[in-house]
């Protein structure tokens, strides 16, 4: 079943409805969520992230498992965090700090692996690439920057580096409001709005700026076709834009270049988009509450589901084998219990001491390729993590057993991978020497 997640703003709770029947689902309590705080974490649970003072001066992390309205799991990090973004497996959480820092959690043990500061004002959008080898981040400052996890986690390159990231577009004059990924891997593109009123449409293999698309209003939200044909930016005029990418505009268009046409049946701003491609369904929301199904072949709304009387800032699509059921009467709910949480424990505040990391040996794992391999957990922390699940034996543990199992795997070709590479260049020296010292020898006589 593909559902659509939506929060709100306010205290209105997180709504859950399957996207292709309109049923509700579940209504999580207790949430009010900034923009882009809305995240599913390897389709085993919600998280969102919560300004507790309108300074965003303090925040917190909060969890919510499938089956259960109320939060499970609450985290304090060290600053109000307002961006989240999880990678594909849901084994690690990235946050943008209203200081501008970015701070990497793994899922499994809570912990604050890494912390950096990305920009100099507060970050509004985090994202992870296709492969999750990169972070894209966006914040206040108007920047939009590109950052490799294994960069970010070695300490050499920091040491000899001028700078962390690997590409900082610097386009836009005014904060960013969202950022979209291609499909491309490393050859894709990166798609920015701003309050400035421009999308921009970045090359991530080359590191520059391919295309800059003025709209008639500050898009706040931008939704991708699969195809990377064209891409959707919501208005806070209360469109939605088409917008093309690989083409220009007819000369009749009433917008300018490369801008389509318009939906222009929101009343109020739109503040959020995301694209189903089951169906080719584009899902909106806005400042009225509302959220509309779009055909996109046709242009036609399909479907409204109505949040609640608060604005919805925040829309995700997940595509769940089980899903729960709704709460019609104390029954289904009793049932509901019965259910065992998959919620991790809280993230750290703070990353550990450097002597307990030498202690526990742990490196950053990422899904993308790296010399042909995965770069995860060392061997030894592996060990240990398998030697641990084992002894728990439950339902969730089992699936994360797995996952840990397959990285070891990997951990032990990549580490025949670089003895190889070591002997063919260690082979090379010497012969180079040997043919050397030849020459010289030879060169005397």
């Amino acid at each position: 079943m593909v559902l659509v997640v939506a929060s709100s703003s306010i205290d209105s709770g997180i709504g859950c409805w399957d996207l292709h029947t309109g049923a509700e689902q579940l209504r999580y309590k207790s949430c009010a969520s900034p923009s882009h705080g809305l995240i599913c974490v390897g389709q085993q649970f919600l998280a969102c992230s919560q300004l507790r003072d309108p300074a965003a001066t303090a925040g917190s992390i909060l969890y919510w498992s499938w089956f259960k309205p109320q939060v499970e799991v609450k985290s304090f990090p060290a600053e109000a965090i307002m961006p989240l973004a999880a990678n594909n497996e849901g084994t690690y959480i990235v946050g943008g700090g209203f200081s501008g820092d970015i701070y990497l959690w793994e899922v499994l043990s809570g912990r604050l692996l890494k912390k950096w500061h990305g920009h100099y004002r507060a970050v509004t959008c985090v994202v992870f690439s296709e492969d999750d080898s990169l972070l894209i981040s966006g914040s206040e400052d108007g920047c939009v920057r590109v950052w490799s996890l294994l960069t970010v986690f070695d300490d050499g390159w920091q040491r000899e580096a001028k700078h962390l990231y690997e590409h900082s577009f610097t386009g836009h004059n005014l904060p960013i409001t969202d950022i979209v990924v291609g499909y491309g891997g490393s050859n894709s593109i990166i798609i920015s709005s701003s309050v400035d009123r421009t999308c921009k449409v970045w090359s991530l293999s080359k590191g520059k700026l391919l295309r800059n698309i003025i709209f008639p209003s500050i898009v706040d939200a931008i939704a991708l076709d699969p195809g990377e044909h064209v891409f959707y930016g919501g208005g806070r005029d209360g469109k939605i834009y088409t917008a093309a990418l690989n083409a220009k505009s007819p000369s009749s268009s009433d917008y300018g270049l490369h801008i389509l046409g318009s939906l222009s049946n929101q009343s109020k701003s739109v503040t959020s988009l995301a694209y189903c491609a089951s169906g080719n369904l584009l899902i909106s929301g806005s400042e009225d509450g509302a959220i509309k199904v779009w055909d996109t072949r046709t242009n036609n709304i399909i479907r409204v589901l109505k949040h609640s009387k608060g604005p919805v800032n925040n829309i995700i699509i997940v595509r769940q084998r089980v899903i729960p059921k709704p709460l019609i009467n104390s029954s289904s709910q009793g049932s509901l219990r019965k259910h065992r949480s998959l919620v991790p424990p809280p993230l750290a505040k703070f990353e550990n001491s450097k002597d307990e990391d030498e202690d526990t040996g742990i490196v950053i794992g990422v899904s993308g390729e790296f010399m042909g391999f995965s770069s995860p957990l060392t061997c030894d922390v592996m060990e240990n993590q398998i030697a641990q699940l084992q002894k728990q034996g439950c339902a969730a543990t089992g699936m994360e057993l797995e996952r840990v199992k397959r990285d070891y795997g990997r951990s032990m070709q990549m580490l025949q991978q670089w003895r190889k590479m070591y002997d063919n260049l260690h082979e090379f020296c010497v012969n180079e020497l040997v043919d050397g010292d030849q020459n010289t020898r030879g060169g005397e006589v």
